[in-house]
Parts: structure tokens; sequence; C-alpha cells
């Protein structure tokens, strides 16, 4: 896939998401790169060939001290070759690009991974709208 394809993705699956998210999302970088870093990797605990498909940078919202202001951005990550690798078609890339996203906007507003995964599945059961 092309990465101006999977940057179409990106956007398609930005807007998808519930409005009541997209409105509280200040300040947020989302970029696409090839593949993490050994280096990131290494940070996070992870060897390969295990990867990532996606990393948040920043400061979550209720870690955010009254005087936060004047920052550069937070940053997402999207990591189109492990992507790619997982899945076969472009429907495949819709469904990781997605739950990519709601997982590290996830960690922007500070949930846990359990509170993450159950937002997850009800955002591809159709529960979770605008």
């Amino acid at each position: 896939m092309t990465r101006a394809r999977f940057e179409e993705l990106v956007t398609e699956a930005m807007d998808r998401l519930p409005a009541a998210f997209r409105a509280e999302i200040k300040n947020v970088a989302v970029v696409v790169e090839d593949e993490p870093t050994l280096e990131l990797l290494q940070s996070v605990g992870i060897d390969p060939p295990d990867t990532l498909f996606g990393f948040y940078e920043g400061i979550p919202l209720p870690e955010r001290q009254w005087a936060h202001g004047n920052m550069l951005p937070d940053r997402i990550s999207l990591f189109q070759a492990p992507m790619e690798a997982d899945g076969e078609t472009e429907a495949d890339m819709i469904v990781a690009i997605g739950e990519t996203l709601i997982h590290e906007f996830g960690h922007y507003f500070g949930l846990s991974e359990e509170e993450i995964e159950e937002i997850e599945e009800r955002y591809w059961r159709g529960a979770i709208g605008d």
C-alpha cells in the first residue's frame, strides 16, 4: 500500500472517531512512520520480532498541571510496515488503524489498558457513535 493511501485511511479513521472524543482532542499530531525504531521498542520492553502499531508521546490530560501550555503537540505515531505485515487486505488496514488510533488516544485521555480495550470493543461493535 502506498504511503498516500495509508494516510488517507488514517484521515478517514480520524473522521470516524466519536464526535465526543474528537471535540476533546487538542494539540495532538498524528504522524505516519515506516516502523518503530529499535530504541523505541527497547524503551517499552518489546523485543523483535514483536513490534508496535502505534505509540503515544506526551503528557496525558489527567496528569497535566494548571500551567501546562505553550508546548509542542503531543504525538501519536502510526507505524505502517507492522500493520501491513500483520494484515492482508485494505480492510485489515482499516481495522488496525482504527484500533490503534483508539488505543493511542486512550493514552492521551489517561485511560487504563482495560478501559481502552473496552472502548475498542464497543467501537467495533458499533456501540459508540456520534
